[in-house]
């Protein structure tokens, strides 16, 4: 005994681990992927009212001029830069001894003075400076531009047309009077030999002066000060309290990326995903503890808060598009169908508020997606059709956009001056919501549900195991089929699940098809069972339950189906065979366990529904006569035996759902049967 409740604390305290484990890694998960970034969160645009608080200025900072300014000064003093040039002496003398050289005898047709004249003319071209041409291009868009040449420790300024380019000097050259009319006698002379730049592009020395004057720009044009008002609630955004604003935001970013403000974000960032997590759980522990207790629960449930709040977290991190393009709405959506709207609108909430962490304007995001996630929850109950998924699509957007509007139309009175590409992020959103239908699969198989669509493509009886049903076992095939009209009506009263009560009780007797001719429904003539042991007899009809399993394992129907085909007897007995044997055995003391069914018994509503429908139908079909009378007796005797023996304690199904469900069964078998009021006798 001591060994059992070991095992039992062990187990419960390794399953409480690992939900601890579960709700652990999700808050580190999240505060990893919040972004650093610890400025103030606010919208405020020019033109527009300021719709938080009054804000003071909490610390000293700069009124940081706008990007446009800084760029405009940047512009006004490069345009007055003087780029450094170095003067070279050295090639003036290199090139005119090479001329002298070259030509010291004289020049062949001309008098022997033409040497000394373009010697003169050489060094006047030197004198003024020669650039290389692909320089001299680059500073010559602009000839009133000034260049600074630097020639040994003096510098002086030189207008850019003063200064020839290899090409202009030499063209300079048979410019002059005295030259020109030799001109071609010159030009076999190949005087652009001798013709070199003397002023070259002193690199460093421009970059350095020219980062120097950069540097000398303020960044800033006024400070705030400590306890200095910068706007107050109502008050319109102009110009100037924009650049304020926007410094304010740039020295908080600034100050929270110091070594000492980076631990005190993580830690605040930790409370606060921890508070909101610990809410949620708790949530789940006074209102949804079949929801906690089950690990592919609580997994889908902790997996969709997550995935958004991290999208967002990254999307803010690297400014990619817009935050508003998610589908926020989806998550709802999906826990909506698997569980409830209650449990969706508590968890898109803390969803919203653990993105709102991530995003800047705030307000805006947290009403926005509050409107858009309730929409989807109250549009779309259960998803069985693509066009519901569509008409979700459609609501969230004009809901999103309805109430943008008007919170736009709050703050500006002018529709003209409105920002509209929010539109367009809304249109997005609502076609990103559309991919929820196919996604609907892949949360199936991850975390082991089953939705509608997929219960109604099991339901479609011309599915290959149903076909087969039915050509095998054409009674059972019927049975089902009744069994399943007469359930889903009692689920649709009560306000259980219809869908899912409908496929179960298609496929709870699927194992009849092993030895079909061994149940009375499939029987044309005698009954092979009369002529076996009472026993023998008992297992093969409990057989069908085991054989059920089976065929559910090997055509890989969910779990869900295979609860229904397991508990649709519970662990009750065949009560035909028991209470025979007993009757041939009087004196002896009968051990009921070849009789039972193997079990459970129901743990949910739908299975009990099952279970009424499923032993009502056919204990019907042995009815002498069809009445009211017979009918009610029926009924009430089954259902009444089922609760006094226990088979519907581990499920929530209620006393008065039990009585819902009789008052169904009754009417249904009525019109089923025809059934009319017995006509008095005459007495003599």
């Amino acid at each position: 005994m001591t060994d059992k409740y070991n095992d039992s604390d062990k187990r419960y305290w390794r399953n409480m681990m690992t939900r601890i484990a579960i709700i652990a890694a999700t808050v580190v998960l999240l505060v990893w992927f919040l972004p650093r970034d610890s400025g103030p969160q606010f919208r405020y645009d020019v033109g527009k009212p300021w719709m938080y608080g009054s804000l003071i200025a909490r610390f000293d900072f700069p009124i940081y001029k706008t990007d446009e300014a800084i760029k405009a000064e940047q512009d006004s003093i490069l345009n007055n830069f003087e780029p450094y040039y170095s003067y070279n002496a050295e090639q003036e003398k290199l090139q005119i001894a090479k001329f002298k050289s070259t030509f010291g005898s004289g020049i062949p047709g001309l008098p022997a003075e033409y040497v000394t004249i373009i010697t003169d003319r050489l060094h006047r071209l030197y004198q003024a400076g020669i650039m290389d041409p692909n320089q001299y291009s680059e500073i010559s868009k602009d000839s009133t531009r000034l260049i600074r040449v630097i020639s040994g420790k003096n510098a002086t300024s030189i207008q850019v047309n003063c200064i020839y380019s290899t090409m202009t000097a030499y063209e300079q050259l048979f410019a002059d009077e005295k030259l020109s009319p030799h001109r071609q006698i010159l030009q076999r002379c190949n005087l652009n030999e001798f013709i070199a730049a003397n002023i070259s592009y002193d690199k460093e020395r421009s970059e350095t002066e020219r980062n120097d004057l950069l540097s000398s720009i303020a960044i800033a044009s006024g400070m705030v000060l400590t306890g200095q008002k910068i706007i107050d609630r109502g008050e319109i955004v102009d110009p100037h309290t924009y650049r304020v604003l926007s410094s304010f935001e740039r020295e908080m970013t600034r100050r929270s990326a110091t070594s000492n403000e980076i631990p005190s974000t993580i830690a605040g960032q930790t409370l606060f995903v921890s508070i909101l997590m610990i809410l949620f759980t708790c949530y789940l522990v006074l209102f949804r503890k079949d929801y906690f207790e089950k690990l592919r629960s609580m997994l889908m449930l902790y997996a969709m808060i997550t995935i958004f709040p991290i999208l967002v977290s990254v999307m803010m991190s690297h400014s990619i598009l817009s935050v508003y393009i998610l589908p926020f709405a989806m998550a709802p959506i999906f826990i909506r169908v698997f569980m409830d709207s209650r449990t969706a609108f508590i968890s898109h909430v803390i969803m919203v508020l653990l993105c709102a962490a991530a995003v800047k304007y705030q307000y805006e995001f947290i009403i926005i997606q509050l409107v858009a996630g309730m929409v989807a929850i109250y549009s779309l109950r259960e998803l069985s059709q693509r066009v519901q998924v569509f008409r979700t699509a459609l609501l969230v957007f004009l809901a999103s956009c309805a109430i943008y509007f008007a919170l736009q139309l709050m703050q500006d009175n002018s529709v003209l001056t409105m920002d509209h590409s929010m539109y367009t992020y809304f249109a997005m959103n609502g076609v990103f919501l559309l991919f929820a239908y196919p996604l609907m699969l892949v949360v199936e198989k991850t975390f082991g549900f089953i939705s509608d669509v997929t219960l109604i493509e099991l339901s479609n009886t011309s599915k290959d195991l149903l076909r087969e049903l039915s050509e095998v076992a054409p009674g059972t095939f019927q049975h089902s089929i009744m069994v399943s009209n007469l359930a889903v009506a009692i689920a649709n009263k009560i306000g259980a699940k219809a869908q899912e009560v409908r496929t179960g009780a298609l496929y709870h007797d699927i194992g009849k098809m092993h030895d079909s001719a061994f149940f009375t429904e499939n029987q044309a003539g005698k009954n092979p069972l009369e002529k076996m042991t009472r026993p023998d007899a008992a297992k093969i009809v409990i057989n069908h339950v085991t054989e059920g399993l089976r065929l559910a394992d090997k055509h890989n129907l969910p779990g869900i189906i295979r609860d229904f085909i397991a508990t649709h007897h519970g662990t009750g007995i065949t009560k035909y065979f028991y209470i025979t044997y007993q009757n041939e055995h009087p004196k002896e003391e009968i051990d009921p366990r070849p009789f039972k069914y193997p079990g459970p018994n129901p743990f949910t509503r739908e299975q009990a529904i099952l279970m009424m429908a499923d032993a009502v139908e056919a204990a019907s079909r042995s009815l002498p006569e069809y009445t009211e009378e017979s009918i009610g007796n029926l009924v009430n005797r089954i259902i009444d035996g089922q609760v006094n023996e226990g088979y519907f304690k581990d499920c929530p199904i209620t006393f008065h759902d039990i009585f819902v469900a009789k008052q169904v069964l009754i009417e249904r078998l009525k019109g089923i049967y025809h059934t009319r009021i017995s006509y008095p006798e005459l007495k003599k």
